[in-house]
């Protein structure tokens, strides 16, 4: 069983649901440190001048985990956000098949910064046609970090295959996964070329899934197909 693990992000690029995807369980590491470069309350959204950035104004305090970080709902943040993306979009073939629902999840109150990403995010992936196990870290009863957090979340779930990113290869092991009987993998992504508005602007890759979404919909057989492409390509 191929297990992967992220954070919940905020409208994420189009590889996280990729590596969705491809996992039978998902587990939302909702209950890991808040990071300020990290993706958890920002993305970028294509525009006629490129690309631009769209940031959630948070409270939060040095070492709070995603689950307890507050969004600041009262600045507005979140009518802003819909008058971007609306100004942005609106012209895109799909933009009225999922704007009316994204609207109304992004104007939902939350407890906490997480629950609305993954509020949002799993509603992505159900559009997306995925049919993996979505679980949350906080509902397990685990105190282990990094690396062995991530064994021992494997281990909780059943799992023995591990899918994960890139960027974790800077502490991870692969011997110490051999070691509990899991098999280390990661993800085979490759961003993608699609139709975006405002050509003139040239491709800009790595946008928020919205872009995506807005332009192509919920097409992810198109998403496997480009991928596909991109590595026969690149190989």
């Amino acid at each position: 069983m191929v297990v992967a693990i992220h954070q919940p992000d905020y409208i994420s690029w189009l590889g996280y649901y990729y590596k969705m995807s491809r996992s039978d369980v998902f587990v939302y590491l909702d209950d890991c440190q808040f990071s300020n470069d990290n993706m958890h309350h920002w993305n970028r959204l294509k525009t006629p001048q490129g690309s631009c950035r769209v940031k959630i104004p948070v409270e939060q305090h040095l070492g709070d985990p995603i689950d307890r970080v507050r969004t600041r709902d009262e600045l507005g943040w979140k009518e802003k956000h819909l008058r971007t993306i609306e100004m942005n979009y609106a012209r895109a073939r799909y933009f009225s098949d999922f704007y009316p629902c994204f609207r109304d999840l992004l104007l939902t109150k939350y407890d906490n910064l997480a629950e609305q990403n993954i509020a949002i995010n799993t509603e992505i992936a159900r559009r997306f046609g995925f049919t993996m196990k979505l679980l949350r870290s906080s509902d397990m009863p685990l105190t282990s970090v990094r690396e062995e957090r991530v064994l021992d979340i494997v281990a909780y779930v059943g799992g023995d295959v591990y899918l994960s990113g890139h960027g974790a290869k800077a502490y991870q092991v692969e011997e110490h996964f051999a070691e509990r009987n899991v098999k280390l993998v990661y993800t085979d992504y490759v961003p993608i070329a699609y139709h975006q508005l405002w050509p003139k602007a040239g491709f800009v890759p790595c946008m928020s899934v919205l872009d995506y979404i807005f332009n192509c919909g919920f097409d992810w057989d198109g998403v496997e197909k480009a991928v596909e492409a991109a590595k026969q390509k690149g190989g």
